[in-house]
Order: structure tokens, then sequence, then C-alpha cells
């Protein structure tokens, strides 16, 4: 691209960046749209949208959706977006109805980079609803879990900038705990766990804590009902506020709230006790969450277990790099997991880019645009593994693609290139400086 239409063209992105995150202006009533679907807009109406990147851009927004890789939370990684093209990255997981999503990005540099976040729920059909998105100030996302089962989080930066970022995505609860830390509580039953010999299953958990241990408010709410049953013994309702679920509280030796009262999180609301049909266990509170359609089970609601990513070990030095494989048997993995299913065995030194590093993997991409992971031990920067002699006359193509691929130029029968890595029946070569695909059957 030639320096003044690069200019021109930054220019025009910067002016839409500008657009996108701004409230006021002849754009303001854009503002209800996510900081990403806003750039996109200022895109087309720039006329942006008309040129390659820009239509790459856009058309990338939708295919990394529908090309996520998998991994396990909780999830760290680094990585590199480059300006030479348009980029972005899809990540799906699992996430339980209760938990809390904290995903935070720092970047390098912090200003004039910007990293659209958005959070999507995998529907039945299989399509992708946008759920949640990040604003542009990088101050990250907080997202309360709402539905058990698969999310995929889209990272997609701005055209024509490059810089670093890091990923860390954990969970904790979105209750408060329900019983007061002053009596070391802990959770010693769960939900589903067998009653009554097989007749029934628990519908919730049992947390143990000395009698008369405070009981608290999990959340900000309404006292709907304060009462008296054979199972629960001395038991308390609350409703929190802008939740469709009720919480209940059983075993209480006393309860100290009354019917229509509102309470704020950490308020007590009754003692721990084995009131009901717990009198011959030692004390507890028997905590549920009930919906319109029953009891679901409260552990992601209030556990404590918060876990907290790996470090990230791969060396960062081969970010955005393009790296070859060492060995024959070393296999690219569709999670960053040794008992992950395998999405490739590409073969010794064949040609790979890094896109970032999480734990001691790199998340790569193959020349044919296949993703997946690989272990940071099983690749090497490229070097010139020994010289060629062209004995015809050879297209250089900027890919592995010689129907599709174009030609960079062509380099006469008897020179000498470099062999740097290979993929299928071609190799990566330097030739004279320059670096690009020549068919290896020739």
């Amino acid at each position: 691209m030639c320096k003044p239409l690069y200019k021109f063209l930054l220019l025009m992105i910067f002016c839409a960046g500008l657009s996108a995150c701004s409230k006021t202006g002849p754009f303001s009533f854009l503002k209800k749209q996510s900081p990403h679907d806003a750039y996109a807009q200022k895109l087309r109406d720039a006329g942006f949208a008309q040129t390659a990147m820009g239509s790459a851009w856009l058309q990338n927004a939708q295919s990394i959706i529908s090309t996520p890789l998998d991994i396990a939370i909780p999830y760290k990684e680094t990585g590199y977006f480059g300006q030479e093209k348009a980029t972005g990255t899809a990540l799906r997981f699992d996430a339980k109805r209760g938990q809390k999503l904290h995903i935070s990005i720092t970047k390098k540099p912090i200003q004039n980079f910007n990293i659209y976040v958005d959070l999507f729920s995998v529907q039945t059909s299989g399509q992708a609803k946008r759920d949640a998105y990040a604003d542009t100030s990088g101050s990250g996302l907080i997202y309360e879990v709402k539905q058990t089962g698969k999310y995929i989080l889209r990272l997609q930066p701005e055209l024509l900038r490059s810089g670093e970022y890091t990923l860390t995505i954990t969970t904790g609860p979105s209750l408060g705990f329900p019983v007061a830390a002053s009596g070391k509580p802990h959770i010693g039953s769960f939900f589903g766990d067998s009653r009554d010999e097989g007749g029934r299953q628990h519908e919730g958990v049992d947390i143990f804590a000395p009698k008369r241990t405070p009981a608290i408010a999990a959340a900000n709410g309404i006292i709907t009902r304060v009462t008296v049953n054979n199972l629960g013994g001395n038991v308390v309702f609350l409703h929190p506020d802008d939740e469709d679920y009720t919480l209940y509280y059983a075993h209480l030796d006393e309860q100290l709230v009354q019917p229509g009262q509102s309470v704020r999180l950490g308020d007590t609301v009754g003692l721990v006790g084995n009131t009901g049909n717990a009198r011959t266990t030692p004390s507890h509170l028997h905590f549920g969450i009930y919906t319109g359609s029953g009891a679901i089970d409260p552990l992601a609601f209030v556990d404590r277990d918060i876990k907290h990513p790996v470090t990230v070990t791969a060396p960062l030095n081969l970010l955005n790099a393009t790296v070859r494989t060492l060995g024959e048997n070393d296999k690219i993995y569709e999670m960053p997991s040794t008992r992950a299913a395998v999405a490739d065995n590409p073969g010794v030194q064949t040609a790979l880019t890094v896109n970032a590093a999480t734990d001691n993997w790199y998340k790569v991409t193959l020349p044919n645009g296949k993703l997946g992971f690989i272990s940071s031990k099983s690749v090497t920067g490229v070097k010139t593994i020994r010289s060629i002699t062209l004995k015809t006359d050879q297209p250089l193509y900027n890919a592995p693609d010689s129907l599709n691929a174009p030609r960079k130029k062509i380099i006469v029968s008897g020179r000498k290139v470099n062999l740097l890595a290979v993929y299928k029946n071609y190799n990566l070569v330097d030739a004279d400086g320059e670096t690009g695909w020549i068919y290896a059957g020739r």
C-alpha cells in the first residue's frame, strides 16, 4: 500500500473510531450500539467497506465467531494483533448459571489501540447471540451468567493498529456467601445428593457452621416469607432485586426478619440451627434457589473457590512471527492440552503463525487458516534450512496456493533461494530478502 493512500485510510478510520466512541455529534443516534457495531457502521459510512481491508474486517467480524477455539476457564493469553491485515480471535468456553464472568484486557500501547470485546451465548440453534460487550475504555467486562451453556468471546482490533494484549477470564460467584465468615462455614452436602434412602434428591447445598452463626442475605432484596415447615423447620425466603429466582434459608435456629422487609447484602436474616428434619444432624444452613420451574443448583452462585489461570510461560518473542515445527510427531490440538483432540499433524518443518501464548502453549494458524494450539517447545523461529538452486523460473506467491494467491514476483532459473519452512507441496523461501512461497514440485 502506498504511503499517501495508507495515510488517507488511517485518517478515515481514525475519524470513524472517534465517531464510534463519541456520545454526541452527527451520529449520536447510534450511541445505544455496541462499540464494535458503531465502529463498523462508521467504516460503512466512510466508504471503507468497499476497500479490501475494510471488507475483510467486516467479514471477519462474523467468520471468527463461527470458528472459535475451545478453552477452559480460568484462562489467560498474551497475543498480538498486527496492522498489516484485518484480524481477530474468538474463544469458546462453558459457563454455569450463577457464575459471574470477569473478563479483563491490558494493552500495549494503552492509547490509540482499541480492541472490541463482545460476549455471545451459543443458542440451541447453534447461532451466537450477543449478551454483553465492553466499552473502549479498556476496563474489561463483568457478566452474570443467566443460562448454563457455551459462550464465545470475540476480540477484534480496529484497523491499521498494532499492539499486544493480555486477556484474562475468571469466574466467581454472583451472590454473597449466605453464612457469616465468623463461623468458618463449609459446604458439606451438594445439590442432587440422595435423601430418604433414594426417595428424593437434595434441592440445595448444606453449609455447616456452629449453632447460631449468622445466616446472612446473599443479595439485596425483599423478604417474601418467614414460616415453619416439617422439612426445613424455621425458614426464610428472600427475593433478590431484579432476579427471577428466590433464595431459601432452612433449619434456622431463629428467624430475625419479617415478610416485606428490605435487606441488604450481608444483613442477618437468621441464625444457623438444626430445626425441621435436621434435628439429629450438626447445625447447618440448607441454602436453596428456586425458579418458576423448580430448584436449581446454588453452588455456582455462592462458590468461594475461585481458580486463577496459570502464568503464561511460552516465550513472547515469537508473537506474530512465522515459526516452524521441530519434530515429525508434533501435534496441533483443539485445546491447550495434550488430552484434547488433535486438530492437525503438521509434520516436521511446517510453517505456522503464532497468534498468542497461553501457559506453555502457542495459539497458532496453519497456512490454510486452520487454528489450534501447539506446545511452545515444538516450534522454533524460521531460519535458513538450506539453499535451493531453482531449475526453472518460479513465481513467488504470498501464500501456499498457486491457484488463488497473488504473485509477488518471478524468480528466474538458476537463482538460489533460502528454504525457511514447508507446507504440503510448497516451500517458504527467502529470495533476496523477500519472503514468499514457491511450488516444491518444480
